[in-house]
């Protein structure tokens, strides 16, 4: 539901078990923000540094135009020059007093401000530092890596591309999930600490992602010896598991995955016919099948709409799925009924000031989803609180932002 006053979101109900854990962010992109975006929401204190011209996904155009809002909620910012000697003191002042540092910067950039694991945990040995990479030390580890590049290379676009046609995935998702599991890291080492007294380096890489979606394909090769095929053109491993052009031109998705689900499958629609045929019996049959069987599907299905075969399919508990936009998710009634997107406030471009629809980490603690404390916070909006709260004066504070060492 929206907010009673778009300006403060409304107090969270949901548990925050990290609460009291400060976390710096020297993050930027997409794989970093995810990760200090689970911390905080989650409950943590997550301090974003920013450049002193802002961070540039504030005003990325086209598909990077919701990058900013949605993965920088519950965070505060403030804005350091590091190519400063002034600023960089400010920073190694936050980290000395940092549960977690993160970064995702290319290697040698820490170490060039000493702000690298090794210089910070000298003096802060519980230090928790996660680095989010293209990828973990090795032979690519110097590459400069995007989603794409490793979607590419690590045999994902093959995989879900047409054959001689590979094709990213249509999300960011080695970024976010990279992000994920530099966080799951952090969670581990928070909890090691808690044992031994002392912090440790995590790092995630964005190509080694790749490699652990595409795992269940190699996996496939090594045990049939045949190479996989990529998706639209791969040997299904169910009979029934396709889109399907259905009346109007409509499309929707349509699964029997079981022997008992093929039988309610052909009793719900009326096809007495098919259930009947041996050659049809067993899901392995039917995928041997498939040439045959599909043309009758595909040709009897036609003459349905999509809302009758939603509520059939809905009725006797078969997989389907209507095919969904993302513009269309965001009057979802599950979503809206389950709390799955929160209202934040946008910060940046000519929508600044309004609000919009973010969705929500996919996951509740005590039945809660976790939910928005703090909008995505403005450029240096925390600067002064942030500075304060590490001894510095208003004169200070002053005399660092006539120098634009602070932002």
């Amino acid at each position: 539901m929206p907010s009673p006053d778009p300006a403060q979101p409304p107090a969270p109900s949901a548990p925050q078990p990290l609460a009291g854990v400060r976390v710096v962010e020297f993050t930027h992109m997409v794989m970093g923000p995810i990760c200090g975006l689970v911390l905080a929401d989650l409950g943590a204190e997550v301090i974003k540094v920013e450049p002193v011209d802002g961070d540039r996904t504030r005003h990325l155009l086209g598909a990077g135009a919701g990058f900013f809002p949605l993965f920088n909620r519950n965070k505060k910012s403030i804005a350091l020059d590091l190519r400063t000697p002034e600023g960089v003191e400010v920073a190694r002042k936050l980290c000395a007093g940092a549960d977690v540092v993160a970064e995702n910067f290319k290697p040698g950039t820490m170490v060039k401000y000493g702000l690298d694991y090794a210089s910070l945990s000298a003096t802060n040995p519980k230090l928790v530092y996660v680095s989010l990479k293209g990828f973990l030390p090795g032979p690519y580890e110097h590459r400069t890596a995007l989603d794409e590049v490793v979607q590419m290379m690590g045999g994902l676009a093959y995989m879900t591309g047409r054959p001689g046609d590979p094709l990213r995935a249509g999300s960011s998702v080695n970024d976010i999930m990279g992000g994920m599991f530099g966080a799951i890291g952090v969670l581990g080492a928070l909890l090691q600490r808690g044992i031994t007294g002392r912090g440790m380096e995590v790092q995630s890489g964005l190509y080694e992602n790749n490699i652990f979606l595409v795992g269940q394909h190699m996996m496939q090769f090594a045990i049939t010896g045949q190479p996989p095929a990529p998706m639209p053109d791969r040997i299904s491993a169910w009979g029934v598991y396709d889109v399907f052009t259905v009346k109007d031109g409509e499309q929707i998705f349509l699964a029997a995955v079981s022997d008992a689900q093929w039988k309610v499958f052909c009793q719900a629609l009326g096809f007495d016919d098919l259930l009947a045929d041996a050659a049809y019996a067993t899901n392995n049959n039917r995928v041997r099948m498939r040439p045959t069987m599909m043309p009758i599907l595909r040709e009897r299905l036609a003459q349905r709409t999509a809302d009758d075969l939603t509520r059939i399919f809905e009725a006797h508990g078969l997989p389907f799925a209507p095919i969904r936009k993302p513009e269309e998710l965001l009057d979802d009634p599950h979503l809206l009924a389950t709390g799955g997107l929160a209202d934040v406030r946008l910060t940046d471009g000519p929508k600044a000031g309004e609000m919009a629809k973010a969705t929500l980490v996919p996951f509740t603690l005590d039945g809660q989803r976790l939910g928005v404390r703090m909008h995505p916070p403005q450029m240096g909006e925390h600067g002064d609180e942030v500075l304060r709260g590490l001894g510095y004066s208003d004169a200070d504070i002053e005399r660092l932002r006539a120098q634009h060492v602070v932002g």
